[in-house]
């Protein structure tokens, strides 16, 4: 008997998100008695808008939202997203230029398909969310990592992009608001990377999923709006899953150029067709209708930025820059490392975070997941008192 042919070799060197591997192990140690508090997941705690989830109900009863539609997106939405991206982000764009996408991972893996060769290098700034490298790697791209750290408020500059930049590079990520660091590049820091971006021809995949979500009066400039030139070359993603509570609603989009546009509508119209068109009618409700809650959501979040970085702050060893944006705390947590706890020698932040999950029964994020180690991700999504609980419980471990 023949043996079975191999799997793909693609897919095998593919790694489990490592921020839904350890919300995963959260969930399953509280589901067997466990206090756990965990800060893994980027999901807010608030219900849908009651409007939103009402306009689902509706489009249930509507038996043109039974078939299939235009893989792209319903119109009217694709209006709707062109009409946000003109507001927050300073862009005119046609809504032939918008794919509605199944949540905002696929408009990232979408977008690397669009502009990657194989063998072309993409800069990838660390820390980074855990997707990128895989779906960059899933184009058949090189992902070149540019760190910056706490004290460049993890931004990196136009002088270490450069120092990376071969004759290879295709395309850089930019994320501002940024998962996992919660940093927002400033109106001037953005200009000079989208000049450069344009100077040199890279595309920039700009993921702009938390630019709602911003404090202290800063505002998230886009790329685009900084740097006009820049639209040309840019691809845009976004959705409605952090701003409006809307995580498990899976309703992305991506905006560009018309001919980068088209080669994603094909291949979304092979991969999955149009998304659910129920999804699609709340996230049109969302985009339309009263901003008043997502204001609320934003107090709330701003409210638990400032205590989770106070009180983060309070353990000895423990920098935290202070987020203006996105709802994460990233705390540099080397000089808790090279030291024995609870008679454990803990040498990396993959160690210290098995040891907070051991010891305090708190799962957090370690900086393996984002880029190298040292540094660790809470999320502030969570309940004030649950998370002004799990902090006191690190703040106990490290006394």
């Amino acid at each position: 008997m023949t043996e079975r042919a191999p799997l793909s070799r693609k897919l095998s060197a593919i790694a489990e998100s490592a921020t839904l591997k350890v919300d995963a192990k959260a969930k399953a140690l509280q589901a067997a008695g466990r206090p756990v508090i965990s800060y893994a997941a980027g999901e807010p705690d608030f219900a849908t808008p009651q409007f939103i989830v009402d306009a689902a109900i509706e489009a249930l009863h509507d038996p043109a939202n039974y078939r299939y539609t235009p893989a792209v997106g319903l119109p009217v939405l694709r209006e709707a997203i062109a009409a946000k991206t003109l507001r927050d982000s300073g862009l005119e764009v046609q809504p032939s230029q918008v794919v509605v996408t199944n949540g905002g991972k696929q408009a990232v893996y979408q977008a690397f398909q669009a502009v990657v060769n194989p063998g072309d290098e993409v800069l990838l700034p660390a820390p980074y969310w855990t997707t990128y490298p895989e779906a960059i790697a899933l184009a058949d791209g090189v992902p070149v990592e540019v760190f910056a750290g706490a004290d460049q408020d993890y931004k990196v500059t136009v002088e270490q992009l450069e120092a990376a930049r071969t004759d290879k590079t295709t395309a850089l990520v930019f994320v501002s608001p940024s998962n996992p660091t919660g940093s927002v590049y400033t109106a001037d820091e953005t200009k000079a990377i989208g000049e450069w971006a344009v100077e040199h021809g890279i595309w920039v995949i700009s993921d702009e999923i938390y630019q709602n979500l911003v404090y202290e009066g800063t505002r998230a400039v886009s790329i685009v709006e900084a740097v006009p030139e820049a639209a040309g070359q840019t691809i845009l993603v976004n959705g409605v899953a952090k701003t409006y509570a809307m995580t498990g609603w899976r309703l992305g989009w991506m905006v560009g150029p018309a001919d980068a546009i088209k080669l994603t509508a094909n291949l979304q119209s092979h991969l999955s067709s149009n998304v659910n068109n129920v999804a699609q009618r709340a996230a049109l409700a969302a985009l339309t209708g009263p901003q008043t809650e997502v204001e609320e959501f934003r107090l709330a979040f701003d409210r638990r930025r400032k205590l989770i970085v106070s009180e983060l702050s309070k353990i000895e060893g423990v920098t935290v820059p202070n987020p203006l944006g996105a709802f994460y705390a990233y705390p540099d947590v080397t000089g808790l490392l090279g030291r024995d706890w609870r008679g454990k020698r803990i040498e990396t932040s993959l160690e210290l975070a098995d040891l907070i999950l051991d010891e305090a029964e708190v799962a957090v994020v370690p900086g393996e997941a984002f880029g190298p180690s040292g540094y660790l991700r809470l999320s502030y999504a969570l309940g004030d008192e649950a998370l002004l609980e799990g902090v006191r419980r690190m703040q106990e471990l490290f006394a």
